[in-house]
């Protein structure tokens, strides 16, 4: 049984510290940082996947589904600063869990939160084998056995995320901008092919219902889950009480007026095709045919395939660093708690972490299921894990606050609002019986919201068993976070001292 609960001990048992390593520290820089929360968003996939779909609901009103998604998780994002500039560890919203709601509800936030990372990265490896294919094609005639690409992606990813955090981080961080300068590119032209219009249809919201915006909301949200992954990044950020928090708020910003701005050129790029917008498979691409632009449209197409791929590292390097960091308390096998000597990373965690990533699609695939069903499927699942633990850390963060007497009527209302904005998701994942607007969940959601539950079933009888089995866990643990928090103790936390004189 492991021997000590800090998550940022001493690198070698010769100096004293923890024979199983520390992670390396303060090595990212911010851009490193906002890397990890952007990639896992992967904005560059929501205009080329996504639009069409919230368009079928929202219509002309999309763009305003997109900036209600945004505002909404900014006042999600508050709730988790809360935390953020106060302590920071690998543990990610399951340590600030523990600190507002207590220890079993921490555990079992962290249980949904890998969930959430696991099922993300899934969903994106179905992506990339998906485009990946579809680019093979274009370019040479030719395409790859779907569970070659699960091999590549999930392996590449898996060898990047042992190796270097830096080499992670500079990866993401230059394959989604390569996506990013295609896309938005893009939407400039077909803007410019307009004349710059002001679109007076969608800015009047012509024929737009509010429980179509509401519906486009709930898809946002989906679009969004992950933006708070820079977070596991506690020990390897550089002032990690300034990036991190900033990351959280920024990847939000940043992603979501890509969103907007691209769901205003797309809805324009199609105006006067009623139902073209909502039937188009790859929207972006069609649009760069239409304006003559079909190299940029393969340009597309590979930054769609770098910002899947980026997804899948970012997602394997999150969902490594919670099980890194639970096994340091103690909550799973303590060799998961190892860091490499040299590389500083939690090398066994990502490779289980890579391993999963891989082999559940691969089951699900060979079960008959194509990969694009697959893709659909995953990604649905990973909303119920992130809008769980969106819901848990907005209620944590004025009970944090409370203990540490910093309660604000501020952090009261940003709760307030986090929770009314996160009602939508978990109505719309739901449904409510009798509700048009928000219908009842139906089959195969049925079947995908019951595997959650069985997940999350698994997680509190383990719970149960390892609190029986050993009856000082929870104690430690807590103990463990609590001194994290200390160690990260701000000046403005400390009360006060009177001026002399």
């Amino acid at each position: 049984m492991r021997q000590d609960f800090d998550v940022t001990t001493d690198t070698g048992a010769g100096a004293g510290g923890d024979r199983r390593g520390r992670l390396r520290q303060a090595c990212l820089s911010y851009p490193e940082v906002l890397a990890q929360s952007v990639s896992v968003i992967a904005p560059s996939t929501v205009p080329a996947a996504v639009i069409g779909l919230i368009f079928a609901s929202a219509g002309n009103g999309t763009w305003l589904s997109f900036l209600i998604g945004m505002l909404g998780l900014v006042l999600v994002s508050l709730n988790i600063n809360q935390f953020a500039t106060r302590s920071a560890s690998p543990g990610s919203l399951y340590s600030y869990i523990v600190q507002g709601i207590g220890p079993s509800a921490g555990i079992l936030g962290g249980w949904a939160l890998l969930f959430g990372y696991m099922l993300t990265g899934m969903s994106t490896l179905c992506g990339f084998s998906i485009v990946s294919n579809v680019l093979l094609q274009q370019a040479f005639g030719l395409q790859l056995p779907t569970l070659v690409l699960f091999a590549a992606g999930a392996g590449l990813a898996c060898w990047i995320g042992c190796r270097n955090i830096s080499l992670s981080a500079k990866t993401m961080l230059v394959l989604e901008a390569v996506a990013l300068i295609a896309v938005v590119a893009l939407g400039i032209g077909v803007w410019s092919s307009h004349g710059f219009e002001l679109d007076r249809a969608q800015f009047t919201l012509e024929g737009v219902t509010p429980g179509g915006v509401l519906v486009g909301v709930v898809l946002v949200v989906f679009g969004f889950s992950g933006f708070e992954s820079s977070t596991s990044l506690g020990d390897e950020a550089k002032d990690p009480l300034k990036t991190i928090p900033r990351s959280v708020i920024q990847s939000v910003l940043v992603s979501g007026l890509v969103f907007i701005f691209m769901a205003y050129v797309t809805v324009l790029g199609f105006k006067g095709e009623p139902g073209a917008l909502g039937r188009s498979e790859a929207p972006l691409n069609e649009l760069a045919t239409r304006l003559g632009w079909g190299p940029l449209g393969a340009v597309i197409t590979i930054g769609v395939v770098l910002s899947f791929f980026a997804c899948t590292l970012a997602s394997i390097n999150s969902t490594a660093r919670i099980i890194f960091s639970m096994s340091r308390h103690g909550l799973f096998f303590e060799a998961l708690g190892e860091a490499h000597r040299t590389n500083r990373t939690p090398h066994v965690a990502v490779a289980l972490a890579a391993l999963i990533t891989f082999a559940a699609p691969t089951a699900v695939c060979l079960s008959g299921v194509p990969a694009f069903e697959a893709q659909g499927h995953f990604g649905t699942l990973c909303s119920f894990g992130f809008i769980l633990v969106y819901v848990l850390i907005t209620i944590a963060a004025p009970m944090y606050l409370k203990s540490i007497s910093r309660l604000t009527r501020r952090a009261l209302a940003y709760s307030a609002g986090g929770l009314a904005f996160m009602a939508l998701p978990l109505l719309g994942v739901i449904g409510v019986p009798g509700s048009e607007l928000f219908p009842l969940i139906q089959f195969p959601d049925t079947a995908l919201l019951a595997t959650f539950a069985a997940f999350m079933a698994v997680g509190v009888a383990w719970l149960v068993l390892e609190r029986s089995r050993r009856p000082r866990m929870i104690a430690e643990m807590q103990s463990a976070i609590e001194d994290v928090q200390l160690r990260f103790a701000v000046v403005r936390d400390r009360p006060r001292q009177p001026r002399a004189g």
